[in-house]
């Protein structure tokens, strides 16, 4: 119904912000991704929005990027989570992120969210599966890339060399994630 809101920043109280249209003042609530990014008060603000009607009343949702509505939407589908949950899973982790941590099934990384506990973020890594990466561009190739070069900078940092970093790398299955690959690969490297 209400898809996106040009106006004036007049109030800034986390997680919620006051957007003046033409004299007219809308309540939004906003992930703190949005809120951090957004310009100072009294200054000109374009948002997309997410309109909901519930039976205690109607409510507005802010974003400033379509990636992030577009996820808020997609954690909405999930059952057991309502708009709070979705809005804290995208104040505690960038679309990117979690699109991540869908695509490589990492529980630990959706855990550290305030209020997701480990049922509720298996239930988001299977609903979720295949469905952001249209959104945020990040497939499943790129993140297993992404999570391989995490586990070979971590194995460094640790102090092994490249060469016993890269002959651990060979042995882990192709889609291991960051968290998973990094712990498997010290196992292969404490029995050399």
């Amino acid at each position: 119904m209400i898809g996106r809101l040009t106006g004036l920043l007049a109030e800034k109280n986390p997680p919620q912000i006051v957007l003046d249209v033409n004299g007219v003042g809308y309540e939004l609530d906003v992930p703190m991704s949005t809120f951090y990014n957004l310009p100072g008060s009294g200054e000109k603000v374009t948002l997309l929005t997410h309109f909901a009607v519930r039976d205690d009343g109607h409510y507005l949702y802010g974003f400033l990027s379509e990636a992030e509505r577009f996820a808020f939407r997609q954690l909405l589908k999930v059952s057991g989570i309502g708009a709070r949950t979705a809005l804290s899973v995208l104040s505690g982790l960038s679309v990117n992120d979690l699109a991540a941590a869908v695509a490589q099934q990492e529980l630990g990384r959706l855990i550290k969210v305030p209020g997701i506990g480990k049922k509720t973020a298996e239930r988001l890594l299977l609903e979720l599966k295949g469905k952001l990466a249209d959104a945020t561009g990040i497939s499943l190739n790129v993140a297993v890339d992404d999570a391989r070069a995490d586990i070979s900078n971590a194995l460094l940092a640790l102090g092994y060399n490249e060469k016993e970093a890269a002959a651990a790398m060979k042995q882990l299955p192709a889609d291991v994630g960051t968290s998973d690959g990094i712990r498997q690969a010290l196992k292969l490297l404490s029995r050399a």
